[in-house]
């Protein structure tokens, strides 16, 4: 087997493997939601701990969706809407200190900086063309 058939299959492995993964991050958040909706059925909503849990539970349920996406697609974007929903999970978190809050904000400027820098100009129509 040559270096580059060698490469091209190790390649496809390491894809089908991913896409494993994907699957299995899948379930795992289909399991997590069924678990979950039962105990939100029974709780207390007079209490606004219940909400902050909903609101926690929900972003770590997109977090699981959005990391399967990027072991699929491979892109920047997915990379970029992980780390977001990730940052806003932390900052939506009742006990933070203010250090997280402007630890936060650094973070979705950054995430936007590399948006406009990276990903916007990949997407704009070349002019000249």
């Amino acid at each position: 087997m040559t270096q580059a058939n060698s490469n091209q299959f190790i390649s496809l492995i390491i894809k089908w493997i991913e896409k494993i993964l994907a699957v299995a991050v899948v379930l795992a958040v289909m399991i997590y939601i069924g678990l979950s909706a039962s105990g939100f059925m029974a709780a207390n909503w007079h209490e606004k701990e219940i909400f902050y849990e909903l609101i926690y539970r929900v972003l770590l349920v997109t977090i699981g969706l959005e990391l399967a996406r990027m072991l699929v697609t491979h892109s920047f974007i997915a990379i970029l809407e992980l780390l977001a929903f990730v940052v806003a999970r932390k900052m939506l978190k009742p006990d933070i200190t203010s250090v997280d809050v402007v630890l936060g904000v650094v973070s979705f400027v950054a995430l936007l900086a590399a948006n406009y820098y990276f990903v916007t100009p990949l997407l704009k129509p070349d002019p000249q063309k």
